[in-house]
């Protein structure tokens, strides 16, 4: 299967969007005052739920970005 340059490059740009986006809410939750991420400095069931989110969408960002990566590589090769 070969990826367009225009679906390559929207893929590249979602990995990188995602980690941004998932490291700014990372470091959010971790320097959280609200009382919701931490309980008398214990992490609770929000924090845990949330920071879960977050990997799993650094996992995701990662693979689709590096697909994007690789589609825009195949291109340049063949052309």
């Amino acid at each position: 299967m070969k990826l367009s340059r225009p679906i390559s490059w929207f893929l590249l740009a979602f990995g990188v969007w995602s980690w941004v986006i998932w490291v700014t809410f990372v470091k959010n939750l971790i320097k959280d005052g609200s009382g919701l991420a931490f309980d008398d400095g214990h992490p609770t069931a929000y924090f845990w739920v949330h920071l879960l989110l977050a990997v799993v969408s650094f996992v995701l960002g990662t693979v689709i970005g590096a697909i994007g990566l690789r589609g825009l590589r195949a291109l340049r090769r063949t052309s």
